[in-house]
């Protein structure tokens, strides 16, 4: 009982730190979505990813704060029908991808952010998968209550090393780059 006060008095007191240095804005994860694109010799591959959960920061009408969850279960193959979909996504879900069994989030949680003017801001963040976490840097555009984002991202960072052209010898054709894209539309 004691620890779960303690725990209560704790949110307590970030949530009066956070609503002092600004306005939080949750994410609609209804309306919001990552959008993937991961690209090999033969072709390219893009899908979905839902968020989990989410919100930015706002003080004095700019961003100063961010704190999202993918939902790494929702990943979906969306080029793609029938046996091919099915397959194509349980074998990014599997160990040799997003290993969803023991990492079903990734997290992005924003550090440090630069007001480019216009609402654009410069965003450089700790991106974690499969427990790994890694600097990313992106401009984030906000427009009323959107926001938009596109970040390149190295998987092999996140120990993500299938088929990596970077880490293996004679894939030919079967080699998959390294990097693959996201672009995220948030609605808050």
């Amino acid at each position: 009982m004691k620890n779960l006060k303690k725990i209560g008095l704790i949110l307590l007191v970030l949530f009066t730190v956070i609503k002092a240095n600004g306005q939080t804005n949750k994410i609609d994860v209804s309306k919001s979505i990552i959008n993937w694109v991961g690209k090999k010799i033969t072709g390219q591959h893009e899908g979905t990813i839902r968020l989990k959960d989410g919100y930015i920061i706002f003080k004095n009408n700019k961003v100063v704060g961010g704190d999202f969850n993918a939902d790494m279960k929702s990943l979906s193959n969306t080029d793609q029908t029938g046996k091919s979909k099915i397959k194509l996504e349980g074998h990014l879900k599997s160990d040799d991808f997003f290993g969803i069994d023991n990492y079903n989030t990734s997290n992005l949680v924003f550090k440090t952010i630069g007001d480019k003017g216009n609402n654009v801001y410069a965003v450089t963040a700790d991106l974690t998968i499969k427990g790994v976490t890694n600097p990313v840097k992106f401009d984030l555009i906000v427009k009323g209550n959107t926001a938009t984002a596109a970040l390149k991202i190295d998987r092999t960072k996140y120990d993500i090393k299938y088929g990596s052209g970077s880490y293996f010898d004679d894939l030919g054709d079967k080699t998959i780059y390294d990097e693959f894209e996201l672009n995220v539309d948030l609605v808050f």
